[in-house]
């Protein structure tokens, strides 16, 4: 398949022709990459069932791992769901555009592959103007997972998306960094009590404040889910983010830790091993957010055969996060010291 590449780093009238051509695309059916604030999406028409089954094909998605729909305004929300409410109203003037998801009941317009065959739907509204701008000229919500290979680093970066989907799909839009680097958080409203599905850099307490009620995170959020578990949310069954490279996430007091890995750095070097390590501080755990899935990817293209984490302070909501996403990494090989 021959891939059309768009860069797009300005809205300015050359490339506003150029999200144009994209836009086209997807009304006919076809699957576009493009930027968001989290990680690149991989893009196509939510309504149109044909269109979304290329995304499942495209990445080697399973089919019961539902999407996330990206609007780009009110209006497209209206028509996904027919639980729309004051809630829902709240959170969207407080956190739209912006890094939150929510799973509300679906209306009948949504087709069953968009949603994993599940009578609710994710909706979120992307924190970036070429998103907003693309789906806003198609004309459509556009379901969107991350834009890799599935089961590989989310891509942040716009040669990422080339690596992973160049021949796979009908068109990319790079736009450099992302600026986020981590997934939305996933905040279910389906049920009684709003539970987080999966973490990102909004908080709990964040949007407590907001809907003036408690908000719970899922319990079993970084566990291992069986095989016959039902995924309500992405993430939250199926291997993500994995390198190429073993894993192994150390846990425990930072001196120990850092004392720890050198230990076994050394001796896997001795064995022949080409090792990477990876420490964040504990005051920068934004900037862990934006640099982990690159530093994976970067960690491919050296070639590394063991990968050296140190575990995330959990205590810290965005730590929370970034840990989630490590400890998928590593398939949950984490070693107490």
């Amino acid at each position: 398949m021959k891939t059309l590449i768009y860069d797009v780093r300005e809205l300015n009238d050359d490339n506003l022709k150029k999200i144009d051509e994209a836009a086209i695309i997807l009304r006919n059916g076809g699957v576009v990459a493009f930027p968001t604030e989290t990680v690149y999406g991989l893009g196509a028409d939510a309504l149109n069932h044909k269109a979304v089954s290329k995304i499942y094909e495209a990445k080697g998605r399973p089919s019961d791992n539902p999407l996330i729909v990206h609007i780009s305004d009110l209006e497209q929300c209206y028509s996904l769901t027919d639980g729309f409410n004051e809630t829902i109203e709240k959170l969207a003037q407080h956190f739209w555009p912006g890094p939150l998801t929510i799973i509300v009941p679906k209306s009948n317009k949504v087709p069953d592959i968009t949603t994993g065959g599940l009578d609710t739907v994710a909706i979120r509204m992307p924190d970036h103007p070429v998103a907003l701008e693309l789906i806003r000229r198609a004309g459509c919500p556009v379901a969107a997972p991350s834009a890799n290979i599935s089961g590989k680093p989310s891509p942040t970066k716009g040669e990422h998306v080339v690596e992973d989907m160049f021949g796979r799909i009908d068109a990319i839009i790079t736009s450099g960094d992302c600026k986020v680097g981590i997934e939305s958080t996933i905040l279910d409203l389906s049920e009684d009590v709003p539970t987080i599905l999966r973490p990102g850099i909004l908080t709990p307490e964040e949007l407590s404040k907001v809907m003036g009620k408690e908000v719970i995170i899922d319990p079993a959020i970084n566990k291992i889910r069986d095989k016959d578990f039902v995924p309500k949310s992405p993430g939250m069954k199926y291997t993500h983010y994995a390198p190429n490279a073993e894993m192994i996430i150390f846990q425990g007091e930072k001196e120990k830790v850092i004392t720890e890995i050198e230990r076994v750095k050394e001796q896997k070097e001795k064995e022949g091993y080409k090792v990477g390590i990876m420490l964040y501080d504990d005051q920068s755990y934004l900037e862990a957010a934006h640099e982990l899935f690159a530093q994976l990817r970067e960690f491919d293209k050296q070639n590394v055969d063991l990968i050296l984490a140190g575990a995330l302070n959990s205590d810290d909501s965005i730590g929370f996060a970034v840990m989630n996403r490590m400890l998928k990494s590593a398939g949950y090989i984490v070693v107490k010291v």
